[in-house]
């Protein structure tokens, strides 16, 4: 399994705003399973609140179709991630980004990031693809 970061999993689904580079793309498009942290769907709707991400669907509409539409796989916040995330190193103070971080350990899963702090993160060293 495959956990996307947010922007990772926005800029797969729409890819004519910001296309992601080719590399990411094929690994996404040959994975098992992909799947998003419960906190990316919060991460997206606060970002479209915020006028910091405009989708070309209504955001329900949007989170719906890139959820179900492409098999992405909703994985629930539960104690152990809340838990994981608490106690990470604090390279990155992103309670969202530490979620998802968390959720990718926890679930034993891979984690496509592009974001410039996640490499600092010892327990992702043989599980992130991106950097």
């Amino acid at each position: 399994m495959i956990v996307l970061d947010t922007h990772v999993w926005v800029r797969w689904v729409d890819p004519q705003a910001n296309p992601l580079p080719t590399q990411i793309v094929d690994c996404i498009e040959t994975a098992d399973r992909l799947a998003v942290s419960a906190i990316t769907c919060w991460e997206v709707a606060w970002l479209v609140r915020r006028n910091r991400l405009q989708l070309k669907l209504h955001l329900s509409d949007w989170l719906d179709q890139a959820l179900q539409g492409s098999g992405v796989t909703c994985i629930p916040i539960d104690q152990p991630i809340a838990v994981r995330a608490a106690y990470l190193p604090e390279h990155h103070r992103d309670p969202a980004d530490r979620l998802i971080i968390a959720t990718a350990i926890e679930r034993q899963a891979s984690l496509i990031s592009l974001d410039g702090a996640f490499p600092a993160y010892f327990e992702l060293a043989d599980r992130l693809i991106g950097r």
